[in-house]
């Protein structure tokens, strides 16, 4: 079907301002599940800037979480299941680099671009060119497009070496001249048994890192064996971006720790009780939902993908702001 491109949409209602985030997540009045709990039963069809008194963090869905399907199936499952957006993963599919194309998307599904994934995975090497900053500056194009307020990015490879040497100034830099948030994500080294090995520099893990905004994602954070909360609680303000997912992180004998995405609540990451302790907290970014469902075909996709909107809203929902 061919439309003419939409106009930038403009803020959604889910991002509207709250109360400045504090230095560490508020402890909440409900148990922790951070030995990963069970999964809450499907709620009703509601956004949460309907509810008075609710905290109203934005849920999105990356769009890595309908793969193999392509850009456009993301759009259509997001807007179905009642997410307040997408996450854009620029990766080899066309439409995922067009800002053409996912303008046709926002304005036939009436959902919102509200984050753009840079290409900054290995299977994205020479998308876009290969040079690292212009990468970023396209990606940030399309973000202020599209009408999305956050950029999300990997440290740099450790061969990278130019980009290392200039990544931590660039990033403040950067952060300057738009009012785009680029938020860089934590990573994991590459683990098995004993032995660790990063490929990233000049660290994966962004507690490290003198950047002013970053992404933490609960697989990452099972892979690297990092504990999410106190990582959370270490970058305080700097948090500005949540990659909703879950992880159980132990090497088997023989092989490596690998990047799960599993759907919160199947791993061992404390998933409610970070949400809980977001709301809590009056948290101004985004949660979302970044699961691998690769193996699940189109109707476990949708189910896995309506089962992680429902545990993101029970506990965002589960802290009533005063």
């Amino acid at each position: 079907m061919t439309q003419a491109p939409a106009p930038a949409p403009g803020p959604h209602p889910a991002t509207r301002t709250r109360r400045p985030v504090p230095g560490t997540l508020a402890p909440t009045s409900e148990a922790s599940d951070a030995g990963g709990g069970g999964v809450p039963a499907p709620l009703a069809a509601h956004k949460l800037e309907d509810v008075p008194g609710l905290s109203s963090i934005p849920v999105a869905l990356s769009t890595s979480s309908v793969y193999p399907d392509r850009t456009a199936d993301a759009f259509q499952i997001a807007a179905r299941l009642g997410y307040d957006g997408v996450e854009v993963m620029v990766y080899t599919d066309p439409v995922s680099q067009s800002a053409d194309a996912l303008e046709r998307l926002v304005d036939y599904h009436q959902i919102p671009v509200l984050a753009v994934h840079a290409p900054s995975l290995l299977l994205t090497q020479l998308v876009w060119g290969t040079e690292p900053w212009s990468k970023l500056i396209r990606a940030k194009d399309l973000a202020e497009r599209l009408g999305a307020k956050t950029v999300v990015l990997h440290p740099p490879f450790r061969w990278q070496r130019d980009y290392v040497r200039g990544f931590e100034q660039g990033m403040a830099k950067i952060a300057d001249e738009t009012d785009v948030t680029f938020a860089v994500e934590n990573m994991f080294p590459i683990r098995a048994g004993t032995t660790e090995m990063s490929g990233f520099a000049p660290h994966w893990d962004p507690v490290r890192l003198d950047v002013p905004n970053v992404t933490v994602d609960l697989s990452h954070t099972a892979a690297s064996g990092s504990d999410a909360m106190t990582m959370v609680n270490s970058l305080g303000s700097r948090l500005s971006h949540v990659h909703l997912a879950d992880g159980i992180g132990a090497a088997q004998p023989g092989r490596m720790v690998t990047d799960e995405h599993l759907v919160p609540g199947r791993g061992k990451q404390p998933c409610a009780e970070l949400l809980r302790g977001l709301a809590a907290s009056g948290y101004q970014g985004l949660v979302v939902a970044e699961v691998n469902t690769r193996r699940a075909g189109r109707e476990g996709r949708r189910a896995d993908l309506a089962q992680t909107l429902a545990f993101a809203r029970d506990h965002l929902s589960a802290v009533t702001l005063a």
